[in-house]
């Protein structure tokens, strides 16, 4: 069987296209832009490619057209697709249909952690030895690929919340039928497509309604959108996550979360020690042991997996150190993400200095939707410094007029990248925040700040 994927170069289609791989079809892709590292994931396991979205790649025609959710009416392939009547399919159904059905699914949703959890609860499984499945939005630490089919009955998905298709506007995770199910938290984000948090409350309140009454959905007890969505009506088995009263505790062992301490009703488990930092990423841990406990896996084999986990790329990555001064990469895009990843660093680091760089690339960031969160979600940083891009529809200027820290709004790459050498010193810690690729400012930092040091 062929099937050709719209899209391919996505994290999540990517994905998929792998798992199509695996399971023995002949699978082509085109994209927009192919680039890597997701094109190169591809072309190692021979997967055709084809840049831009000529009709021609459709002939002959392929048994069936997968559509990702950025494809649009009007967009050349879709116009063939549906002018000749070709079979056409979006990929979370795709995934239902071909790899889902027959697997017990452990998904993890939330606005928040969903690539990192996924993570740590596919490697959790893989150290028990089960041999699962999984399809992570990322690129994991623990695995060399983003997504394979595994050979046990368990297969962990991140579950996303977007639309699954110009053809099907449910989120994508109403297509996973999951038994266990993590919510890691709720708030408002992807104004793109939702119009208020309501209408995300109603899409995860759908996603609950796919859980068997036998199956086991995870929360965090102190997340009022998310007890809002139980309250809707719960039919599954439930375990709450977080302090208090609640069956899954962690104490912090370190105010940087590097050591924490699980325990389950009240009885001390074990402690976890790793590389990981941040409130955020010990409260992803514990629900990962939750998740992989419903599986089967020992809550001393699940801490013990935790001990040797790897955080995905892009997630607090160094990427590099230059005359004492570090430089850091992270996914965080969303006022809530910078200001626990900040303070997650700020723990770990103490007084040293923090540069925080971002940019604001989101759908909803650039709709201007949160910007008077972000003001106060860089009190961990020193110095702010902002990259204004050119198709943001508002001025970045009118939040740093109420930060309490040194803020300063730049809109051409190197002037930012320079200043950021002029202005840094040992002992430093550049923290570089956004969703996209940022011009490769990473590289560009490092480089530069080798020769200014004139370091080889």
């Amino acid at each position: 069987m062929h099937i050709h994927i719209l899209g391919i170069c996505g994290t999540f289609m990517g994905g998929l296209a792998v798992l199509a791989k695996q399971l023995g079809y002949r699978v082509t892709g085109s994209d927009a832009n192919v680039y890597p590292p997701m094109s190169t994931q591809l072309e190692q396991q021979g997967i055709e490619l084809t840049e831009g979205y000529d009709p021609s790649q459709l002939d002959p025609a392929p048994d069936l057209v997968v559509i990702g959710n950025a494809m649009s009416r009007g967009n050349p392939c879709v116009e063939y697709v549906l002018d000749r009547n070709l079979p056409y399919i979006s990929g979370p159904q795709w995934l239902l249909e071909h790899v889902l059905q027959d697997r017990w699914v452990l998904a993890v949703a939330g606005t928040h952690g969903k690539t990192t959890t996924a993570s740590m609860l596919a490697w959790v499984l893989e150290y028990a030895k089960l041999e699962p499945g999984f399809l992570i939005g990322g690129v994991p630490g623990n695995f060399p690929v983003s997504a394979r089919l595994g050979s046990a009955p368990f297969f962990v998905i991140e579950a996303d919340e977007y639309d699954c298709a110009f053809f099907d506007k449910r989120s994508k995770f109403v297509h996973y039928h999951p038994r266990t199910l993590v919510m890691n938290n709720l708030e408002f984000d992807h104004a793109d497509i939702f119009p208020d948090l309501a209408a995300i409350q109603r899409q995860f309140h759908h996603l609950m309604r796919t859980v068997p009454s036998n199956g086991r959905v995870l929360f965090p007890k102190a997340d009022d959108n998310l007890t809002a969505v139980r309250k809707m009506g719960c039919w599954s088995e439930v375990e709450l996550v977080g302090q208090d009263d609640a069956k899954w505790k962690a104490l912090k062992l370190a105010e940087d979360g590097s050591a924490f301490e699980v325990w389950l009703d009240g009885v001390k488990q074990g402690e976890v020690h790793w590389e990981c930092i941040g409130e955020h990423n010990v409260n992803n841990g514990l629900m990962a042991i939750a998740a992989a406990r419903h599986a089967g896996v020992m809550v001393e084999h699940g801490i013990a997996a935790l001990c040797q986990f790897k955080s995905p790329k892009r997630r607090m990555e160094l990427k590099g150190e230059v005359a004492g001064i570090s430089v850091y990469d992270d996914f965080a895009h969303h006022p809530t993400a910078i200001e626990t990843t900040l303070g997650g660093l700020r723990a770990k680091v103490g007084a040293s200095r923090i540069l925080a760089v971002l940019e604001p690339r989101s759908n909803t960031m650039k709709l201007g939707v949160h910007k008077e969160e972000l003001a106060g979600s860089f009190t961990g940083a020193d110095e702010v410094f902002f990259f204004q891009p050119p198709n943001i529809g508002w001025d970045l200027g009118e939040v740093t007029a109420h930060m309490s820290r040194p803020a300063k709004v730049f809109n051409d790459l190197d002037t930012l990248i320079n200043r950021l050498v002029a202005e840094s010193r040992d002992g430093d810690h550049i923290l570089i925040m956004s969703n996209g690729g940022f011009g490769g400012i990473h590289d560009k930092l490092i480089a530069r700040l080798k020769d200014y040091h004139g370091e080889l």
